[in-house]
């Protein structure tokens, strides 16, 4: 799917006026040549003198970018990362500059773009998760057993509490009180039983086992699970978050003070497995896959990766696991036609550092989404939204770049699209490795390259170079 590099730009005696005209001379009057259609003959001879501003614009535009671009890469202060990095830039289907682009780094969170487009291709823009309350029996609004809480493999099922807290807003979430209320409007007074949480759907791995432990530690990703409430945090902002042992048990217990505060009889809350028999008596949907997506890129949300890789894992492959889940997302990457040799992974969200991808098939990646479509959508946008509401400001590309960041150790990347000077539309993908330090050189890598692309071109635009037509004596 890679388009070629734009070639070496035309000779200019090619392009000038002057040549055009030294061309016709050499040549002599040709001979008259009868067209049946006047149709056929070009607007614009291939040669005329009508095209060299246009050309002259171009190149001038070309050249100043790859300067500017290779001035950036070959600073010595990104230290290793003049050698272990690579820069993709396209304009509509035409490369305009390429650095090692096959090159395969660790991408970190550019990843999720991966994830995101297997997740939508895979599953479809209509999906929504489901999550079911279920029960043997409700007689005279009592549930004499418990009443199950099933996982759906949901990423975003939360309290309005717990959506509220976030510094970005508004949040896309599954709204665990509305399906609180639906117990109540389904006219369940009492459940004897309790809320039982079943997380039966997924496996039990909490977390990708090579991960770094500081990963966990700082909270990174929550506790994967098929049942997630509150990203399963038992606590969070503003206090110090804490993450679930038990997330199937925490999502019960969740649930069960919230019926609680509505007046509700209710036991004490368990975990077990919903029987095959029980019924449902209420349910919530989650938003659709697109916005669920969105919130992943724009948010860099590495639990909502990770639950997105397992679902594909339950449904396609051969069970909800991080492994069946990668799986499917590489064969998802082949059978869209990009080159699954390119795709690394261990997890769905970038955190590990043996993932590796190249900014060829990100760009791949990034043309299949199409920059309209909902990848490109949920993308945050400089100095705005998300991941970089608080970054680009005052930088040429602030409010003209949509992207997904990535950020590791000594690790950054930078993937998407830039509204450029003169209505130009560009796509790319950045990302860096062996950087000499663990944060500030690679964000300044980021933002000089956005400032760089949505500065293209540097040149005037093609009407500025046209010549004065002259005017009639008189």
């Amino acid at each position: 799917m890679r388009r070629s590099v734009v070639p070496a730009l035309l000779t200019l005696t090619m392009v000038s006026s002057s040549g055009a005209m030294a061309l016709s001379s050499a040549v002599g009057p040709a001979p008259e040549v009868v067209e049946p259609h006047d149709r056929l003959r070009p607007a614009t001879p291939v040669l005329s003198a009508r095209r060299v501003p246009g050309l002259l614009s171009r190149t001038v535009g070309l050249s100043r970018l790859h300067a500017d671009l290779d001035a950036l890469f070959e600073n010595p202060s990104l230290g290793g990362a003049r050698q272990s990095s690579c820069l993709s830039v396209e304009e509509g289907d035409t490369s305009i500059y390429e650095r090692r682009a096959d090159q395969r780094l660790i991408p970190a969170s550019t990843l999720k773009v991966l994830t995101g487009m297997a997740a939508l291709r895979r599953l479809g823009p209509e999906f929504r998760f489901v999550t079911h309350l279920r029960a043997r029996a409700v007689k005279d609004g009592v549930v004499e057993g418990p009443l199950w809480l099933v996982g759906a493999g949901d990423p975003l099922l939360a309290t309005q509490a717990y959506a509220d807290s976030f510094r970005n807003q508004p949040q896309v979430f599954t709204s665990l009180d509305a399906l609180a209320d639906a117990v109540v409007a389904a006219g369940v007074r009492e459940i004897r039983g309790g809320i039982h949480g079943d997380e039966s759907r997924y496996d039990t791995v909490r977390y990708v086992p090579s991960w770094k432990p500081v990963y966990i530690s700082e909270n990174e990703s929550g506790p994967v699970s098929a049942l997630v409430v509150n990203d399963n945090f038992v606590q969070y902002r503003p206090l110090k978050t804490i993450p679930t042992d038990a997330p199937a048990l925490h999502g019960a217990a969740t649930l069960t003070n919230l019926l609680r505060g509505r007046g509700m009889v209710v036991g004490e809350p368990g975990q077990s497995t919903a029987p095959a028999e029980a019924k449902p008596v209420a349910s919530v949907a989650s938003s659709p896959l697109p916005e669920i997506v969105g919130q992943m890129l724009r948010e860099s949300d590495n639990l909502t990766a990770e639950m997105l890789t397992k679902e594909l894992g339950r449904r396609f492959g051969a069970g909800g696991s991080w492994d069946e889940g990668v799986k499917v997302i590489r064969a998802t990457v082949a059978e869209a036609g990009l080159p699954a040799e390119g795709y690394v992974a261990v997890d769905g969200s970038g955190l590990d550092v043996s993932d590796r991808l190249s900014c060829s098939v990100l760009m791949d990646a990034l043309d299949l989404a199409g920059p309209e479509g909902p990848v490109a959508e949920g993308l945050a946008l400089a100095g705005q939204t998300g991941t970089l509401a608080t970054r680009f400001k005052g930088n040429p590309a602030e409010g003209r770049l949509r992207a997904k960041t990535g950020s590791l150790n000594f690790v950054a990347g930078l993937v998407g699209f830039v509204d450029a000077q003169q209505s130009r539309k560009l796509e790319f993908a950045l990302l860096a490795n062996d950087l000499p330090d663990k944060i500030a050189t690679g964000r300044m890598l980021q933002e000089q390259v956005g400032a760089v692309l949505s500065q293209y071109p540097k040149a005037p635009p093609p009407e500025a170079l046209r010549p004065e037509r002259p005017r009639p004596a008189g």
